[in-house]
């Protein structure tokens, strides 16, 4: 294997991945959670630009990075939640066996990937890639986008159900 800038620009941006996930994981304010997903949700749209896909990087970063985390701080600021809920201590054996876990998964994806053998095809799906995405999406996967749509959907209803119901509760207790 060469060493050239895209593989250290990948390592960079995987570890910063993985590190967006870890502190996700191990932070107890539910904010700080969020910066840290977004974290995650950039270094991976930075991955996708280095696999020469420009339009999936910048949904990624819209969608995900953008609209979802928004959603995510609306929803953490419309429900109610239990501060000391958040204040967990947690032992050193908890720790150390979640970097024990950590490093355990590493090395197995080190290992298949390492041991992956891919043939090396030409391919131009870099190429015109949103042109490519948006017929594949609108005339073979139609149904799926659909579906997946309808589920958002029925998400964001449920999501907004669960958030006002204890407030129609407790106004109907004190009548």
């Amino acid at each position: 294997m060469t060493f050239s800038g895209e593989i250290l620009a990948f390592i960079i941006l995987a570890l910063a991945a993985i590190l967006g996930g870890v502190l996700l994981l191990n932070l107890t304010k539910v904010v700080h959670m969020v910066v840290a997903l977004v974290l995650s949700f950039l270094s991976i749209a930075g991955i996708f630009i280095l696999l020469s896909a420009e339009f999936v990087a910048v949904v990624q970063v819209l969608i995900y990075s953008g609209a979802i985390t928004i959603i995510m701080l609306f929803g953490i600021m419309l429900t109610k939640h239990n501060e000391s809920e958040t204040s967990t201590k947690k032992t050193r054996l908890k720790h150390g066996v979640l970097l024990l876990a950590i490093a355990g998964f590493a090395y197995a994806v080190y290992i298949g990937i390492y041991n992956l053998d891919i043939a090396s095809q030409e391919s131009t799906l870099h190429e015109n890639n949103t042109e490519q995405i948006g017929v594949e999406l609108f005339s073979k996967q139609v149904i799926p986008f659909e579906l997946a749509s309808v589920v958002l959907l029925v998400a964001l209803v449920g999501a907004i159900t669960l958030a006002k119901k204890p407030d129609d509760e407790e106004e109907g207790g004190s009548q």
